[in-house]
């Protein structure tokens, strides 16, 4: 079993070579000029297992800032043509390029005046030539040991479409608010939405402490706010510094019980990381993570040098991030 995955394996990654080998870059660039032009929707059609293709990269198009639709090839020509307008682009996914249903739709598509492209893997067929243009995705053979299911045609007809749709988004400069937008739900809508501001501690719940306190003056507070750590602030709430548990044992450890006695401002470590309030989450969290060696649980938020808020990664945590 593991050498025939092994052998399937190097015969999928043969054919997708083959595919990047021979994909035509100056064409697709035109696609997208083309796309790029577009004034209305760009809408996709397929039959069978392209028809799934097309309609996965109109949910890409779309999810992605570009207004984009699947238009069933059979319920098209029963009434819904109607959604077809002379300012859309229409693209047609089929490996062979010989799909009755799509046949039969382009003619009323180009009736309406939307530009037609063909998508398909085949240069000789009814439909490049049926389409106002067309584009060839190189597909050397299907992975089926028949040549026949669609695998290898599928997975080249989906690379193609995301190629597109973030060719666009790079295009139309699509930032990450307006990305944002279309993802309101989900994993990805609380990674691009959620704020530092939305999961911060604010107000009492802060752990707030002064340079000239002594440690064993605020030991009762470190252990009550169960934040791990004191922000060291001035009379301004300006931060200084920050102690952590981290710097506990630190203290203990080199000064023994001289360490409780200590000031803040001689334990604290100065000049710690931290966040502004309007940063995402997902960015905080990654800022905690970039050194492995020395990961960070808690972020300080300022506010023009204030201390506004805490950031416990437990909080990211349990946002889902």
């Amino acid at each position: 079993m593991k050498a025939m995955i092994r052998e399937l394996l190097q015969e999928q990654q043969h054919y997708l070579s083959a595919y990047f080998e021979k994909f035509d870059s100056q064409k697709a660039e035109a696609i997208v000029q083309i796309l790029m032009a577009c004034r209305g929707t760009i809408i996709f059609s397929g039959v069978g297992k392209s028809g799934h293709i097309a309609q996965k990269v109109a949910a890409t198009f779309l999810s992605t800032g570009t207004k984009a639709f699947f238009l069933d090839p059979t319920h098209a020509v029963h009434g819904d043509l109607g959604y077809v307008a002379e300012s859309d682009v229409f693209l047609a996914f089929s490996k062979s390029g010989e799909s009755q249903e799509l046949l039969e739709l382009v003619p009323f598509v180009r009736r309406r005046q939307a530009v037609s492209i063909a998508i398909i893997s085949s240069r000789q067929s009814r439909l490049a030539t049926a389409c106002d243009h067309s584009m060839i995705l190189p597909v050397e053979r299907e992975l089926c040991p028949f040549d026949l299911a669609p695998t290898t045609s599928t997975t080249v007809q989906l690379l193609f479409g995301d190629l597109m749709a973030v060719a666009l988004m790079r295009q139309k400069q699509v930032t990450m608010n307006e990305f944002a937008l279309n993802h309101p739900g989900g994993f990805i809508g609380r990674r691009i939405s959620l704020k530092v501001s939305d999961l911060m501690l604010r107000g009492d719940a802060l752990p707030l402490c002064h340079p000239r306190d002594r440690l064993i003056h605020v030991l009762p507070q470190l252990s009550a706010k169960q934040c791990g750590c004191l922000i060291v602030v001035d009379d301004f709430q300006t931060m200084k510094g920050i102690f952590t548990d981290g710097d506990l044992r630190r203290g203990l450890e080199s000064m023994g019980s001289l360490a409780l006695e200590s000031t803040l401002e001689e334990l604290m470590t100065p000049s710690p990381r931290w966040v502004a309030a309007n940063h995402l989450a997902w960015e905080a969290m990654r800022q905690m993570e970039a050194d492995p060696g020395r990961l960070i649980t808690v972020l300080p938020v300022l506010d023009n040098g204030q201390v506004v808020g805490l950031l416990r990664m437990h909080d990211i945590l349990q946002a889902g991030l």
